[in-house]
Protein backbone atom coordinates (compact mmCIF):
# COMPACT_ATOMS: atom_id res chain seq x y z
CA UNK A 1 0.00 0.00 0.00
CA UNK A 2 1.37 3.49 -0.77
CA UNK A 3 2.36 5.99 1.79
CA UNK A 4 -0.90 8.24 0.64
CA UNK A 5 -3.58 5.20 1.38
CA UNK A 6 -1.49 4.73 4.21
CA UNK A 7 -2.31 8.72 5.38
CA UNK A 8 -5.72 8.36 4.01
CA UNK A 9 -6.80 5.29 6.27
CA UNK A 10 -5.45 6.69 9.11
CA UNK A 11 -7.15 9.81 9.06
CA UNK A 12 -10.47 8.47 8.13
CA UNK A 13 -10.05 6.34 11.07
CA UNK A 14 -8.66 9.55 13.52
CA UNK A 15 -11.96 11.05 12.73
CA UNK A 16 -14.28 8.17 12.99
CA UNK A 17 -12.56 7.10 16.46
CA UNK A 18 -13.34 11.79 17.67
CA UNK A 19 -16.81 11.03 16.47
CA UNK A 20 -17.07 8.32 18.72
CA UNK A 21 -15.77 9.54 21.68
CA UNK A 22 -17.79 13.40 21.19
CA UNK A 23 -21.10 10.89 21.48
CA UNK A 24 -20.14 9.13 24.23
CA UNK A 25 -19.03 12.14 25.56
CA UNK A 26 -22.20 14.35 24.87
CA UNK A 27 -24.39 11.25 25.89
CA UNK A 28 -22.69 10.48 29.29
CA UNK A 29 -22.11 14.19 30.82
CA UNK A 30 -26.00 14.85 31.99
CA UNK A 31 -24.73 11.69 34.44
CA UNK A 32 -21.85 13.25 35.58
CA UNK A 33 -23.17 17.17 36.36
CA UNK A 34 -22.70 17.90 39.59
CA UNK A 35 -25.37 21.31 39.15
CA UNK A 36 -28.11 19.41 37.21
CA UNK A 37 -31.42 21.02 37.44
CA UNK A 38 -32.89 18.23 40.00
CA UNK A 39 -29.95 18.66 41.88
CA UNK A 40 -30.61 22.39 42.65
CA UNK A 41 -34.41 21.48 42.59
CA UNK A 42 -33.93 18.86 45.19
CA UNK A 43 -32.80 21.03 47.77
CA UNK A 44 -35.62 23.54 47.79
CA UNK A 45 -37.55 23.85 51.06
CA UNK A 46 -40.29 21.21 50.53
CA UNK A 47 -43.61 23.58 50.60
CA UNK A 48 -46.80 23.05 49.39
CA UNK A 49 -46.75 24.98 46.89
CA UNK A 50 -43.96 25.20 44.25
CA UNK A 51 -40.98 27.74 44.37
CA UNK A 52 -40.47 30.72 41.97
CA UNK A 53 -36.72 29.63 40.04
CA UNK A 54 -36.93 32.27 37.94
CA UNK A 55 -37.36 35.87 39.46
CA UNK A 56 -38.27 38.70 37.34
CA UNK A 57 -35.25 40.29 35.68
CA UNK A 58 -33.19 36.97 36.00
CA UNK A 59 -31.77 37.77 38.64
CA UNK A 60 -30.54 35.40 40.97
CA UNK A 61 -31.53 32.01 38.68
CA UNK A 62 -29.84 29.64 37.91
CA UNK A 63 -31.86 29.24 34.36
CA UNK A 64 -29.77 29.99 31.24
CA UNK A 65 -31.32 33.30 29.48
CA UNK A 66 -34.62 33.08 31.47
CA UNK A 67 -37.83 34.37 29.50
CA UNK A 68 -39.35 37.34 31.27
CA UNK A 69 -42.75 36.66 29.95
CA UNK A 70 -43.04 33.20 31.60
CA UNK A 71 -42.98 32.26 35.15
CA UNK A 72 -41.22 29.37 36.03
CA UNK A 73 -41.57 27.02 39.34
CA UNK A 74 -40.81 23.73 40.47
CA UNK A 75 -41.35 21.49 42.86
CA UNK A 76 -39.60 17.85 43.74
CA UNK A 77 -41.40 14.79 44.33
CA UNK A 78 -40.74 11.27 45.84
CA UNK A 79 -43.61 8.57 45.29
CA UNK A 80 -41.96 6.54 47.99
CA UNK A 81 -43.77 8.40 50.24
CA UNK A 82 -47.37 8.03 47.96
CA UNK A 83 -48.74 9.79 45.42
CA UNK A 84 -47.78 13.46 44.75
CA UNK A 85 -50.93 15.58 43.91
CA UNK A 86 -50.15 18.57 41.83
CA UNK A 87 -53.19 21.17 41.49
CA UNK A 88 -53.49 23.87 39.96
CA UNK A 89 -56.90 26.13 38.82
CA UNK A 90 -56.74 27.57 35.54
CA UNK A 91 -57.61 31.39 34.70
CA UNK A 92 -56.79 33.47 31.50
CA UNK A 93 -53.00 32.84 31.19
CA UNK A 94 -51.59 29.80 29.68
CA UNK A 95 -50.26 27.33 32.46
CA UNK A 96 -48.19 24.16 31.44
CA UNK A 97 -46.61 21.78 33.75
CA UNK A 98 -43.86 19.00 32.65
CA UNK A 99 -42.56 16.00 33.81
CA UNK A 100 -38.87 15.42 34.64
CA UNK A 101 -36.97 11.96 36.01
CA UNK A 102 -34.25 12.90 38.28
CA UNK A 103 -32.02 12.84 35.26
CA UNK A 104 -33.67 15.28 33.32
CA UNK A 105 -35.72 13.39 31.05
CA UNK A 106 -39.53 14.56 30.39
CA UNK A 107 -42.10 11.67 30.54
CA UNK A 108 -45.06 13.76 30.22
CA UNK A 109 -46.39 17.09 29.72
CA UNK A 110 -49.98 18.84 30.19
CA UNK A 111 -51.14 22.27 29.95
CA UNK A 112 -54.53 23.92 31.34
CA UNK A 113 -56.39 22.75 28.30
CA UNK A 114 -56.75 19.59 30.00
CA UNK A 115 -58.72 21.05 33.29
CA UNK A 116 -61.73 20.38 34.13
CA UNK A 117 -64.00 22.96 35.44
CA UNK A 118 -60.97 25.23 35.63
CA UNK A 119 -59.29 23.18 37.90
CA UNK A 120 -56.47 20.47 37.05
CA UNK A 121 -55.48 17.59 39.78
CA UNK A 122 -52.25 15.52 38.27
CA UNK A 123 -51.53 12.71 40.38
CA UNK A 124 -47.70 11.09 39.65
CA UNK A 125 -47.30 7.55 41.17
CA UNK A 126 -45.88 4.41 40.38
CA UNK A 127 -46.93 1.45 38.09
CA UNK A 128 -48.42 0.01 41.98
CA UNK A 129 -50.02 2.71 42.91
CA UNK A 130 -51.54 2.73 40.00
CA UNK A 131 -53.03 -0.66 40.24
CA UNK A 132 -53.87 -0.32 44.01
CA UNK A 133 -55.67 3.03 42.89
CA UNK A 134 -57.94 1.31 40.17
CA UNK A 135 -58.39 -1.19 42.69
CA UNK A 136 -59.83 1.28 45.25
CA UNK A 137 -61.94 3.06 42.67
CA UNK A 138 -65.48 3.44 42.67
CA UNK A 139 -67.47 2.20 39.86
CA UNK A 140 -70.20 5.11 39.97
CA UNK A 141 -68.48 7.78 40.63
CA UNK A 142 -65.02 7.47 38.74
CA UNK A 143 -62.10 9.81 39.48
CA UNK A 144 -61.25 13.29 37.56
CA UNK A 145 -57.36 13.25 38.33
CA UNK A 146 -55.37 12.93 35.58
CA UNK A 147 -53.40 10.04 36.65
CA UNK A 148 -49.43 9.55 35.37
CA UNK A 149 -47.06 6.77 36.27
CA UNK A 150 -43.71 8.01 36.52
CA UNK A 151 -40.87 6.08 35.68
CA UNK A 152 -38.92 6.85 38.51
CA UNK A 153 -39.38 7.42 42.13
CA UNK A 154 -37.44 10.79 42.06
CA UNK A 155 -38.05 13.72 39.73
CA UNK A 156 -39.42 17.11 39.44
CA UNK A 157 -42.53 18.99 38.02
CA UNK A 158 -41.85 22.45 36.08
CA UNK A 159 -44.49 24.62 35.83
CA UNK A 160 -44.95 27.51 33.61
CA UNK A 161 -46.78 30.48 33.00
CA UNK A 162 -46.91 32.99 30.12
CA UNK A 163 -47.47 36.44 31.38
CA UNK A 164 -48.47 37.81 27.03
CA UNK A 165 -47.12 41.45 28.44
CA UNK A 166 -45.22 42.73 31.14
CA UNK A 167 -47.69 44.14 33.01
CA UNK A 168 -49.45 40.41 33.82
CA UNK A 169 -46.09 39.22 34.96
CA UNK A 170 -46.96 39.62 38.81
CA UNK A 171 -50.10 37.79 37.67
CA UNK A 172 -48.47 34.80 36.11
CA UNK A 173 -45.74 34.74 39.16
CA UNK A 174 -49.33 34.61 41.38
CA UNK A 175 -50.71 31.67 39.41
CA UNK A 176 -47.48 29.61 39.37
CA UNK A 177 -46.94 30.08 43.45
CA UNK A 178 -50.42 29.20 43.31
CA UNK A 179 -49.77 25.91 42.15
CA UNK A 180 -49.81 22.80 44.98
CA UNK A 181 -47.29 20.03 45.56
CA UNK A 182 -48.45 17.52 48.12
CA UNK A 183 -48.30 13.91 49.02
CA UNK A 184 -51.91 12.75 47.41
CA UNK A 185 -53.73 11.46 50.52
CA UNK A 186 -56.87 10.05 48.36
CA UNK A 187 -54.80 8.00 46.26
CA UNK A 188 -52.51 6.46 49.51
CA UNK A 189 -55.19 5.03 51.78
Amino acid sequence: MRLFGRFVIATLSGLVLAAAVHVVVVLASPRFATESAFARIEVMPLAEKAQIVSPPGGENTWLPLPDPAVAVAACPFDLSDGPERIAAKTGPLLLSFSMHTSTGGVFFAVTDKAAVRGELAIVLMTERQLDEARAGDDEDAPSRDVRIVAPDEEGYVVIRVVAPTPSLRAQAEEAAKAVSCTIDQDEEE
